[in-house]
């Protein structure tokens, strides 16, 4: 034995080769934190002082090779400041550099996932060889950074600038095979070859065969391009990348920079641009967020697989209701692999949800992700029906029809007699109570809301309802198949519009009360977008249907007259209001706030509509102008607070749940980290400030709790400060 660490191993083996074995004590997957680092340097420290030594194998004894450097040490990091990041980085690049430096030829055993700073380890090695199954790269840009271990100098050098930004810049995983085509891997194997397969190289590396030599000095010398081709792949690469990144993520365009400046330098003096460019983008709001996303998303799959080792197996549900929601549903499932019944009571609305299965799958064979004998054995998994016949074996039942108590009670207490007493019935309700619903059927613990939303293939959201009679066992299978349905469910319990609906329709209070002062819509859609929405709020209420928008509107009114009164109607007419009396619904009749034509690839197309602004000046009792900030400030606050309400009610159970079920349920701006961390961000006692000034003249939908009062008195925050690593 070489080295004995807590995550480390170096073993001198047959040959004289030495095995440094990557297995993170306690752990399921192996991680870079800082103490593994470490446990590197003196592994690294005691293989250099041991003589006679042939070869060394880097390898993995977890299923994953290594995840990468770990997140949880990343805001207590940042938070020391940039000069303490780039002798950290520094430090690590020392680290790598003397594996790089080793006297004899190298070799990684990839046997499973290798990202980020474990992807940067591999590339420290003369030579690669990878499983059949493993993936390797650098999703650091998707954090808001960039890669700091070496990441952004080695792999320009050994696959070529344009493959290298397209990883970096992407943030891809990469399978073996394409990781072979570009040269990132030398040879890939199965997995039970890998250790022969790497211990053939050192030894053709030995005999002369392969010069790992000359590998090494093509890694540490300037990128092998001359000046008009760096200008080629540089500067189109970050104008295109630019456009897809848009402006609130600046991490893939400063990669493709750090990679030219670093491109005719020497390998010392482009880590150093590289650490100095990390250091910056650390410092960054937007890094900050998007590193706190990672981790908030981390603690939501945590609890769902939590609930879903108490869970008991669901092999075959069913979705009442066809049309394109249960379509959607119902694809959504087949194409998971759980086998559904489609019912109905009409032919023409299981027509409907067939073509609209047949449909999303059809795209799928389109991108290549499916092929068409995939596509037809996954169609199999959907079967339309009638009639209850086969109801008696459904482990679970998504009731998707109307969005009417009276016929949704009607249907729910028709299913519940025909299937088995153990069944889980659900309901896609996006806004009615499941206490409601819950009344008449006899076994209300078997019973819970599971809210999808639309598009159900696009949207990653469900929210998982408890009643007050839901049992843990409803829960925890519901979560189940949402999981295995590809979705991320968040358990909310019950109110009006539970969770996302009712934090969503404050913000489309604070937009009519805009209307009623005279704001220009498009106006306010353009600094909503800016601000990192994914469309403005008169372009959401439309792709939502003005229909759906006021019957919510009257649950929300009904359930929190205080606030949320005047979305039922009970005051002055809304904007909201005017398009709905005018039949003007939205994209699906082609016109509210905009009209819709059709663009070439068949989708509705936003065009400006004079009728429109017409009807929204008539609603408007005076003509005031805003500023971009107060236009934000107006729409946010009241969306901010209701989250807070939802957290201090417990409708929802931490602020990493409420956070998330925003970014992925309404597309809040990812970057932003959510409504809490974004009043974290503002300061708890400036966003009740800004508040309070709304609420003298707004009322109570901009009143802050007193609970957040107290917050602000005593400099409490949603988030813990980050530890101090």
């Amino acid at each position: 034995m070489i080295y004995q660490g807590n995550a480390i191993t170096v073993q001198r083996g047959d040959g004289d080769i030495a095995t440094l074995t990557f297995d993170l004590q306690d752990e399921s997957v192996n991680k870079l934190s800082s103490a593994v680092v470490t446990e590197l340097e003196e592994a690294i420290k005691a293989l250099q002082a041991e003589s006679g030594l042939k070869g060394l194998v880097l390898a993995s004894a977890k299923e994953a090779f290594i995840v990468g450097a770990d997140i949880t040490e990343f805001q207590g990091m940042f938070g020391k400041g940039g000069d303490f990041l780039e002798s950290m980085l520094m430090r690590v690049h020392e680290i790598f550099n003397a594996i790089e430096d080793l006297p004899f030829p190298t070799v990684t055993a990839i046997n499973g996932l290798a990202l980020g700073g474990g992807c940067e380890v591999l590339l420290t090695t003369d030579f690669r060889v990878m499983s059949e199954t493993a993936q390797i790269g650098l999703p650091e840009t998707k954090l808001g950074i960039l890669p700091g271990w070496g990441g952004c100098v080695r792999l320009p050098r050994m696959i070529g600038a344009d493959n290298a930004i397209e990883w970096i810049a992407g943030g891809t995983q990469n399978k073996a095979d394409a990781a072979l085509k570009v040269g990132a891997v030398d040879a890939v194997v199965p997995a039970e070859q890998l250790e022969a397969a790497a211990r053939d190289i050192l030894a053709r590396a030995n005999a002369g065969e392969l010069d790992y030599l000359a590998r090494r000095e093509e890694k540490k010398q300037p990128l092998k391009l001359n000046p008009i081709e760096q200008m080629m792949a540089f500067e189109t690469a970050k104008g295109y990348v630019a456009g897809k990144a848009g402006p609130h993520y600046p991490a893939p365009v400063e990669a493709i920079k750090v990679i030219q400046k670093g491109a005719g330098e020497e390998r010392a003096r482009a880590q150093a641009i590289e650490a100095k460019a990390f250091a910056k983008l650390a410092m960054t709001d937007v890094a900050f967020n998007l590193v706190g996303l990672f981790m908030n998303d981390q603690v939501v799959k945590k609890k769902g697989g939590q609930y879903e080792k108490q869970a008991r197996p669901v092999k075959q549900t069913a979705v009442l209701g066809a049309g394109i929601m249960g379509g959607g549903i119902a694809y959504q499932s087949a194409s998971k692999g759980t086998p559904i019944l489609m019912k109905d009571i009409k032919e023409e609305a299981i027509q409907l949800g067939l073509k609209e299965a047949r449909k999303l799958f059809t795209k799928q064979v389109e991108r290549k992700k499916l092929t068409t004998e995939k596509m037809a054995e996954k169609l199999v998994n959907i079967r339309p029906t009638l009639s209850y016949g086969d109801f008696g074996h459904v482990d679970l039942v998504v009731e998707a029809v109307v969005e009417n108590p009276k016929v949704k009670e009607a249907v729910l207490t028709e299913v519940e007699g025909l299937v088995g007493e153990e069944t889980i019935l659900t309901s896609n309700t996006s806004t009615i109570s499941i206490n409601r619903l819950a009344e008449n059927l006899k076994r209300p613990e078997n019973f819970c809301g599971m809210h999808f939303f639309n598009p159900v293939h696009r949207m990653p959201l469900v929210e998982v309802i408890r009643g007050e009679k839901t049992s843990d066992a409803a829960v925890a299978a519901t979560v189940a198949y949402a999981r295995a349905m590809g979705k991320t469910p968040i358990v909310v319990n019950d109110c009006p519009g539970f969770l996302v609906n009712r934090v969503l329709f404050p913000y489309f209070g604070g937009f009519s009360q805009l209307m009623a002062q005279g704001a220009d819509f498009q106006r306010v859609d353009k600094v909503m977008e800016k601000f990192g929405w994914p469309m403005g709020p008169a372009y959401l209420l439309d792709v939502v249907g003005m229909d759906t928008a006021v019957h919510a509107g009257e649950v929300m009114a009904e359930g929190f007259p205080e606030r949320m009164g005047s979305l039922g109607g009970n005051g002055e007419k809304s904007a909201i209001q005017a398009m709905f009396e005018n039949d003007r619904l939205g994209q699906k009749n082609a016109r509210g706030f905009y009209a819709y034509e059709e663009d070439r690839k068949g989708k509705p197309k936003k065009v400006r509509d004079e009728a429109a602004i017409e009807l929204v000046r008539g609603v408007a009792r005076e003509n005031r102008e805003f500023s971009d900030e107060e236009i934000i400030s107006r729409m946010m606050v009241p969306l901010c607070l209701e989250t807070v309400r939802c957290l201090e009610d417990g409708i929802v159970a931490s602020p990493a749940e409420a956070d998330m079920a925003l970014i992925y349920g309404i597309g809040f701006p990812p970057f932003r980290g959510g409504a809490l961390r974004y009043i974290d961000a503002m300061g708890v006692a400036a966003f009740v400030k800004l508040a309070d000034g709304l609420a003298e003249e707004l009322g109570p939908l901009y009143a802050p709790t007193e609970k957040l009062r107290e917050m602000a008195a005593a400099g409490e925050t949603f988030y813990a400060a980050p530890a101090q690593s």
